[in-house]
């Protein structure tokens, strides 16, 4: 199977992540992959030497200069299928496809990583009817797209995967002595774009109800974004500022998860949440809200505590209950990383992948013209 994989982010995020993963997992099983992506971003950089790699820009959702170029490589690489990893990505693989003149066009298949509900004016409205098959990172956001009009046969739940090898080689990151965190203090940290959606606010909300407890804690929150400035007038405001560190963008993000006691996710939307994986790969409790399709990955009770979005008391006194139970911690953590060993590897992910190709590909009939 040849597969096309297109990724228009020039930063680096969990969705970059997982492009990445697949296209060196496809490769693995011996399937020819071929990458277009951003020339300068950090896809590109963090790309394998040997692997097949094109370099193209779409500065707008709507680039048409892109979209041809993108159409002259399908026209000489003939692939099998065509993946778009993200909105900007569908826009270009859809229009280019719309140019192309072969008598045999690929089907067109499109990630959705987010609980995000559809465009709706018309050049969203076209390009996802362009879409062959939908791959969803959790079941919530498939019922999303069915909810959005979407039918149900053109969309397929594959959860997400971690690359348990690459966990396992991870060194622990000294994040005591690197941020001057006092010795055995414990760390409870949080890995994510510094946006609305993840709910950081509602973190630091709860470091009070937290520290009346344990007035040791340290709150770690690795990402950077838009509300940096927002989040440290908050820990100012409320005079946090021994207890809660913004460490900005890690590379070593899977160091990072493994010095921390256990893992805080705030999200208030959450299409399946990657950092919960990484941070279960490397045998830590969490703290999670119940939004979007975090239930699918935490298992309340067992691998860690699911609280209500938006409630910083809830989610203080889960922290404090952790964080007060080293046993709870323990087999928490175990049992979370044996959780990901069993459904959320990438060996797991890149084959339910390959069966979704192979599905759209076999039931897509000869010469069949792309969606009006």
């Amino acid at each position: 199977m040849f597969s096309l994989h297109i990724d228009s982010a020039r930063s680096w995020r969990g969705g970059q992540n997982q492009v990445l993963v697949t296209v060196l997992g496809l490769r693995a099983l011996g399937h020819r992959t071929v990458l277009v992506a951003h020339p300068t971003g950090e896809l590109r950089r963090r790309a394998e030497e040997g692997l097949d790699f094109v370099p193209l820009v779409s500065r707008t959702e709507l680039d048409l200069a892109s979209s041809w170029r993108l159409s002259r490589v399908l026209k000489r690489l003939q692939p099998d299928v065509v993946h778009a990893h993200d909105p900007h990505a569908v826009a270009m693989a859809a229009l280019a496809l719309s140019m192309s003149t072969q008598p045999r066009k690929p089907p067109l298949v499109a990630s959705r990583r987010v609980d995000f509900r559809l465009g709706r004016n018309a050049l969203s409205r076209w390009k996802y009817r362009q879409v062959d098959l939908f791959i969803c990172s959790s079941e919530a956001i498939r019922r999303m797209l069915v909810s959005d009009g979407i039918p149900s046969a053109r969309t397929l739940t594959v959860h997400e995967g971690v690359d348990l090898e690459r966990v396992n080689a991870a060194p622990v990151a000294p994040l005591h002595q690197e941020l001057w965190l006092p010795h055995g203090a414990p760390i409870a940290g949080n890995v994510a774009a510094l946006v609305p959606h993840k709910g950081q606010r509602y973190l630091v909300q709860a470091v009070p109800v937290v520290l009346r407890d344990q007035p040791d804690a340290r709150f770690v929150i690795a990402g950077e974004g838009e509300l940096h400035g927002a989040l440290q007038h908050q820990i100012a405001q409320h005079h946090l500022e021994k207890h809660v560190i913004l460490a900005g963008f890690r590379p070593d993000v899977l160091s990072v998860h493994k010095a921390f006691d256990l893992f805080v996710m705030s999200s208030v939307t959450e299409g399946l949440g990657t950092s919960l994986l990484d941070a279960m790969a490397c045998g830590k409790p969490v703290v999670a809200t119940t939004a979007g399709g975090i239930p699918e990955v935490v298992a309340d009770e067992e691998t860690g505590i699911l609280v209500p979005p938006r409630n910083h008391a809830a989610l203080g006194e889960a922290i404090v209950r952790l964080l007060g139970d080293a046993d709870l911690r323990e087999r928490m953590g175990t049992a979370g990383l044996a959780r990901v060993r069993a459904r959320f590897s990438a060996d797991v992910m890149v084959k339910n992948t390959l069966r979704a190709y192979q599905h759209v590909v076999r039931d897509r009939p000869a010469g069949l013209s792309r969606r009006r």
